[in-house]
């Protein structure tokens, strides 16, 4: 069966250079403050993303690295943009608190009219993913239940909680990952979810592009995608393949020294909706 052809559209991002990052604490089961990090390389390869970006024509703005906040490269997690309305973070752990004012801070400066600090636990697109119908919500690690509700008040969409239960996926951007927003179109990792969760996202997609165990635990599914491009890490290769059955580009980048953080791409990537 053929099928219709992918089109990309172009996006806002934002990003933060990985000036000072570095592992000197464990928040997620990917951090090791044994294992050496090397900065020149963290930012040579998250360089590389960046400059894949705007090879696409995608738009990249840039959020100042503060000394001290060695995670702030994982911008994804700083809030959720939709419609031009920003919903700041609130973090989990303290480590990584004084984050969110600085993202607050950007938006506010950069002309944000509508920015809501939270008063329940989210990581921002950590937590949240967004199609045309729906806003998805990761919990289980990190993000309070509560924060559901926040989110749906505050876009006026439907938000879809899916409970999280392997602590290697431990935010929603992990296990899942937006293919083509308008057509609701996604990817998952079954095996992160719990049996009613995956219940839920087979009836809400039930055509999504389901990655393996393998693919997964490559972080394969921390990924980026303009509608037709899909930026991943490229030791996904499985599904990569089965991407490219669907008609997408699949795009392999390495950010193996931001993959100790227990990022990778989209952690690196928030995207600027109706902005």
């Amino acid at each position: 069966m053929s099928r219709p052809p992918r089109h990309a559209t172009p996006r806002r991002y934002l990003m933060c250079p990985p000036a000072h990052f570095k592992v000197t604490y464990s928040i997620n089961p990917w951090m090791d403050p044994s294992k050496p990090v090397d900065v020149p390389l963290a930012l040579a390869q998250w360089e590389d993303l960046r400059d894949r970006y705007r090879a696409l024509g995608h738009t990249v703005e840039l959020l100042d690295p503060i000394p001290g906040l060695p995670d702030m490269v994982f911008a994804a997690n700083g809030a959720t943009v939709v419609d031009g309305r920003v919903l700041g973070a609130r973090f989990a752990f303290q480590q990584r608190g004084l984050e969110a004012a600085a993202h607050l801070a950007w938006f506010r400066a950069h002309g944000y009219r509508e920015v809501r600090e939270p008063e329940h636990i989210n990581e921002g697109e950590g937590d949240f993913a967004v199609t045309a119908s729906y806003v998805l919500a990761g919990r289980g690690f990190r993000a309070s239940p509560l924060s559901h509700g926040e989110a749906q008040e505050f876009f006026g969409r439907p938000v879809i909680g899916l409970d999280l239960v392997d602590p290697r996926y431990y935010h929603l951007d992990t296990a899942l990952a937006v293919l083509d927003d308008a057509a609701d179109e996604v990817m998952y990792y079954p095996g992160a979810f719990s049996p009613g969760s995956r219940a839920v996202l087979a009836r809400l997609f039930p055509g999504a592009v389901l990655a393996t165990e393998a693919d997964a635990a490559a972080l394969g599914l921390n990924a980026v995608s303009d509608g037709l491009h899909v930026l991943l890490p490229a030791a996904a290769v499985g599904l990569a393949g089965a991407l490219r059955e669907r008609g997408y580009e699949p795009v392999g980048v390495d950010l193996s020294e931001l993959l100790k953080g227990g990022g990778s791409v989209k952690c690196c990537t928030l995207e600027l909706r109706g902005s």
